[in-house]
């Protein structure tokens, strides 16, 4: 496999990062973030995406998506990183699009996923119910009654919760904590009769809420897929949107690396830039090096996807790991080589190494996808 991006890839890549430079900047985030945005991102700047064809990207034509596949949205994302622009590319279409594809039937399919990629509709995926990623342990129950079902429990870190218009609620039909078979998969209006939400705000200034649902009555013609069975769409669901994520955190990562070696060349000390001393060009030199070893399994994670790969799982928990490890090396570094201004509010790096400890964090950290790497690897 040839690791490398063809002319329309790359002339993908460099649109995504001339609009997101102009429109989706780490200063625009401050402003949202100063300004106490409701939604945690631009309305008009997720509709220029829209009309852009990024909210379809990565969904069938079959469906009124672009059918261009992951690995254009990978790029996407990437510069979206490397922006640290604030949309809903990550909760509704790299994730929640990606769970309706896997779970949803032919009519779910095409009633959500056109109104997705005509961004009409905002979707997030309410997973987790504690601090860590573990998805077998929903205790979430879901009792049948009638021709309905009855959802009562928290979820938590739900990413734009206050925007969504439904929610892909992931709730036990039956088993136990644990257990693969008995997960199922709600679609949720957002103004069903007990749901409530609470917004909160990230260290990376995002928005996500927790979702109480009390006795909340949802139809069976809201579940995707058949009830009890959601576990292994979802599992492939979770598997695309950690490569999704590792393609963001290629990006932030990569972004902080040139910002810091540019301060290299600046900041003078002694009488000499700092960047001339040969302890700081090792350090330089060696996660220049680990980049480059991420951006080759970032794509190859990102063509995986798009081929079909039986081995997806082992692939995705792979760059998942290698991204967190090189995300966090590459915002360590970048805090220590500023110094003490990369310390203050005022100096944007600081803005890079608080996102990448959220998404290093989404869906499974570095021991998380590092164990699981093992497991899956038989070692």
């Amino acid at each position: 496999m040839a690791l490398v991006l063809n002319e329309e890839q790359l002339m993908l890549k460099d649109s995504a990062a001339g609009f997101l430079t102009q429109k989706a900047t780490v200063a625009h985030l401050r402003a949202l973030r100063d300004n106490g945005s409701e939604r945690g991102f631009s309305d008009d700047v997720w509709r220029d995406m829209v009309e852009m064809g990024w909210a379809g990207i990565a969904i069938p034509e079959a469906f009124g998506g672009l059918g261009y596949g992951y690995t254009g949205l990978g790029l996407v994302l990437e510069q979206a990183g490397r922006n640290l622009s604030a949309s809903p590319l990550q909760s509704t279409v790299l994730v929640s699009a990606t769970v309706i594809g896997e779970l949803g039937s032919a009519q779910q399919k095409e009633q959500l996923l056109g109104a997705i990629a005509a961004g009409e509709k905002l979707v997030s995926l309410a997973l987790q119910e504690g601090s860590h990623h573990s998805p077998l342990q929903t205790a979430m129950s879901a009792a049948a009654e009638g021709s309905d079902y009855i959802l009562n429990g928290t979820k938590v870190l739900v990413q734009d919760a206050s925007a969504a218009h439904k929610f892909i609620v992931i709730a036990r039909t039956h088993g136990t904590q644990g257990d693969e078979q008995g997960l199922s998969a709600f679609l949720v209006d957002a103004a069903t009769p007990g749901l409530t939400l609470e917004r909160r705000s990230l260290v990376d200034s995002r928005n996500v809420g927790a979702l109480v649902l009390e006795d909340c009555r949802i139809s069976a013609s809201n579940v995707l897929g058949a009830p009890g069975e959601a576990w292994g769409g979802l599992s492939r669901a979770l598997d695309i949107a950690n490569i999704g994520l590792a393609a963001e955190l290629l990006g932030l990562a990569t972004e902080a690396f040139e910002r810091t070696v540019a301060y290299l060349k600046e900041r003078k000390q002694f009488g000499r830039v700092i960047g001339s001393f040969q302890g700081l060009q090792h350090r330089a030199a060696e996660l220049f090096a680990e980049l480059e070893l991420a951006r080759s399994i970032v794509l190859q994670a990102l063509n995986a996807i798009d081929n079909g790969e039986p081995e997806l799982s082992l692939i995705a928990s792979a760059a998942k790991a290698k991204l967190c490890e090189v995300a966090q090396r590459a915002t360590n570094e970048a805090i220590q080589m500023h110094g003490g201004v990369g310390m203050t509010d005022e100096f944007e790096i600081g803005f890079f190494i608080k996102r990448a400890r959220v998404a290093q964090h989404m869906f499974g950290d570095y021991n998380y996808h590092l164990d699981r790497f093992a497991q899956l690897s038989g070692f």
